[in-house]
């Protein structure tokens, strides 16, 4: 039987080869987003691109400033019926629960371990972190890989029985690649734990550990190593995704892709600086092939973006219109 780090190694390495795959595309003459649709929302990405790429036009960026920073959960990735990471919190904190007697009436403990979805994402983002903090500590950074590795391998979607690594949108495995052919620095920053991403984004996205900016835990050293905490140091949501890029990244970006409201700041923060800029949100409006939901779901809500995205001139991503494929085949 293969083991589960081989699996999510091969996974990760067929995903990689569709990323090259598109990086080469982005630099030849062939369509650099094959998997977008003629219209809008694929014009406003190359338009962006040629104005601040172009040497000499009035939006010209020099290479080493360019930069575009994307959200995780539900812009690169599925997230529904719930975050991948709260999946895996939800499987470890099952198999912790028998020696936390407590967690079953404490909050947000309870709603979890009762599959309590509505409850558990009523609780708010910092709760959340909260039961990622009590079942993600205790250990190294290299042991917790390990087993976010080992999870990835093994764990399946509900709904689509596929592997989560392989539930990545591959119109935005596009952009990433385009946006890299065109000498722009790709980061995620996401409301996730950078401890739970930076083990396979590379693999899946080109982007390297020192790109991804996440939601941060305290650590110790000692023993003549690290040992990872429970108490949360930054949320990265929200208003906390601007300071994330400013502490993390120290430099503002040109472009931002989100898909909730808990991006609402970080575009608003990006959109804000001197032209070009561009700000878009994959909104999700495809049950047949994915899912559909915004203002009311549980995760991923998308309420007051969806409200000011005209107003703000922010570009609403239709998965149902402007992509012809959603994961890689």
């Amino acid at each position: 039987m293969t083991d589960a780090p081989t699996l999510a190694r091969r996974s990760f390495g067929g995903l990689l080869l569709m990323a090259a795959t598109a990086s080469a595309s982005a630099q030849t003459g062939a369509d650099p987003l094959p998997s977008w649709r003629d219209g809008p929302r694929k014009r406003a990405i190359l338009d962006f691109l040629t104005a601040t790429t172009t040497q000499g036009g009035a939006g010209f960026v020099p290479p080493a400033e360019r930069l575009a920073v994307f959200d995780n959960d539900g812009t690169l990735w599925v997230e529904q019926p719930v975050y991948t990471q709260v999946a895996f919190a939800l499987d470890r904190l099952r198999a912790l629960a028998p020696q936390h007697p407590e967690w079953q009436t404490q909050e947000p403990f309870r709603s979890a371990l009762a599959g309590d979805m509505a409850g558990l994402a009523g609780s708010g983002m910092r709760e959340l972190m909260q039961i990622i903090g009590v079942t993600h500590a205790g250990m190294s950074p290299d042991a917790f890989h390990a087993i976010v590795l080992d999870w990835l391998g093994k764990a399946r979607h509900p709904r689509f029985n596929r592997p989560y690594t392989e539930l990545v949108y591959q119109p935005m495995l596009e952009v990433l690649a385009l946006f890299r052919a065109r000498g722009f620095r790709t980061c995620i920053v996401s409301g996730g734990s950078v401890e739970f991403m930076r083990p396979w984004t590379d693999g899946i996205y080109g982007i390297p550990p020192g790109n991804v900016v996440g939601t941060t835990f305290q650590m110790r050293f000692e023993n003549g190593g690290l040992l990872r905490l429970p108490e949360v140091d930054l949320v990265d949501d929200g208003p906390g995704k601007p300071v994330g890029i400013s502490r993390f990244l120290g430099r503002l970006p040109q472009a931002a892709f989100g898909n909730s409201d808990g991006d609402y700041e970080m575009l608003q923060f990006v959109t804000t600086g001197p032209a070009p800029r561009l700000g878009m949100f994959v909104h999700h409006d495809d049950a047949e092939r994915e899912f559909a939901y915004d203002r009311q779901s549980h995760f991923g809500r998308l309420d007051r973006a969806l409200n000011d995205a005209a107003s703000r001139g922010w570009h609403l991503i239709s998965m149902k219109d402007d992509w012809s494929a959603v994961f890689p085949a």
